[in-house]
């Protein structure tokens, strides 16, 4: 079920890449209720205060924390104008496939792309480092891992379609976006600097569009588990091993450690690292520890990666100058509600992985 509403725009919030937040009061059954809004002004059109809008509050109703907004359907009194009619020049690649909200994009991999021939002939990713994560968060940790030893590295960011589908719902990308060398969603997902149908010609617009040097693979914010062994949208992350295996590139897996999570499935290593790397991937990954974890987590990681030890290779990673690199982060690192004091291990794993990249990179 869709819960609709209307409402009127009365103040414009904060702004980022391909997004826009908005202040609007609603109209019956909740009349004079002000809510927080987002829209995304290439689908919708850029909002005024005093515009008539219709909304979907769903989210909002259900108190999700990552997508806790009422999302702008429409701004029924000025609709923007078609960009280019519905020319094939538009792009025929159609995401959130029909749905009442599909909207096409020109995919880099389609034969109207510039890129198309590129794609059409490449078939490796010849032997680039790719950092596999199951969450969102782990996206700039990662980023800072690599910087610490390669900053000059050309970094792709590849998003999947297991959380937001728009890229344009992540600050995070449109504040590091100057430290990328470009973005790519794919599947379902949409809004990236290049669009593909598969992961597969993502990785390989990453690599042969954008001249990445190392690609970053994650969904976009918004996760989505059940506390079952396979209901979690961050299985992902062993098909992306798989993806990155048959186009030759080296896959790395970005751990999920944790001593703070108070469930224990998340606790040492994740069950979603586990399940994912461990059962989903059917390749070989280089999974990555950071060295400076305390005792009991150190231990902990170690039973918990056992089992997967036969199969991939479990590297061994310096911490020095990594918390350095995370503290100066230029996003506010956060996971689960939790920063970079809260749950350290977290972030040290996603910064290690980031740092075995450069150093493949650099070798």
């Amino acid at each position: 079920m869709i819960r609709w509403r209307n409402g009127t725009v009365l103040a414009l919030g904060k702004s980022w890449r391909g997004a826009q937040e908005l202040q609007v009061t609603l109209e019956a059954p909740e009349h004079g209720v002000e809510v927080r809004a987002l829209a995304y002004p290439q689908l919708v059109g850029v909002a005024e205060p005093g515009d008539r809008v219709v909304l979907n509050v769903t989210a909002l109703a259900m108190g999700l924390g990552t997508g806790g907004y009422a999302m702008v359907v429409a701004i029924p009194d000025r609709l923007p104008p078609d960009a280019a009619g519905l020319e094939r020049s538009c792009g025929h690649v159609v995401k959130a496939r029909y749905t009442p909200l599909q909207v096409t994009m020109l995919g880099v991999d389609e034969q109207d792309s510039e890129h198309h021939e590129t794609i059409a002939a490449a078939d490796s990713i010849e032997n680039m480092p790719v950092v596999i994560a199951d969450l969102h968060s782990a996206l700039p940790a990662i980023l800072m891992g690599i910087r610490v030893d390669s900053p000059t590295a050309r970094v792709s960011y590849v998003m999947t379609d297991g959380g937001a589908l728009p890229i344009w719902f992540s600050r995070t990308v449109s504040e590091l976006h100057e430290w990328l060398c470009g973005t790519v969603t794919v599947g379902q997902a949409f809004g990236g600097d290049a669009d593909a149908v598969t992961l597969h010609s993502g990785l390989l617009a990453a690599r042969h569009v954008q001249r990445a040097d190392i690609a970053i693979v994650t969904q976009g914010p918004g996760n989505l588990g059940t506390g079952t062994p396979w209901g979690f949208s961050g299985v992902a992350a062993g098909e992306a091993v798989n993806a990155t295996t048959a186009l030759g590139g080296r896959p790395i897996g970005a751990l999920r450690i944790s001593d703070a999570d108070p469930r224990g499935r998340h606790s040492g290593v994740s069950h979603h690292s586990t399940t994912a790397f461990g059962k989903v991937a059917l390749a070989a990954a280089d999974l990555v520890i950071p060295e400076g974890l305390s005792e009991q987590l150190a231990s902990a990681v170690a039973e918990d990666l056992a089992p997967l030890a036969s199969r991939h290779n479990v590297i061994h990673v310096s911490s020095a100058g990594l918390n350095t690199a995370l503290a100066a982060c230029p996003v506010k690192l956060s996971t689960m509600g939790r920063g970079l004091d809260a749950d350290y291990a977290y972030f040290l794993a996603a910064a290690a992985a980031g740092r075995h990249a450069a150093a493949l990179l650099n070798s």
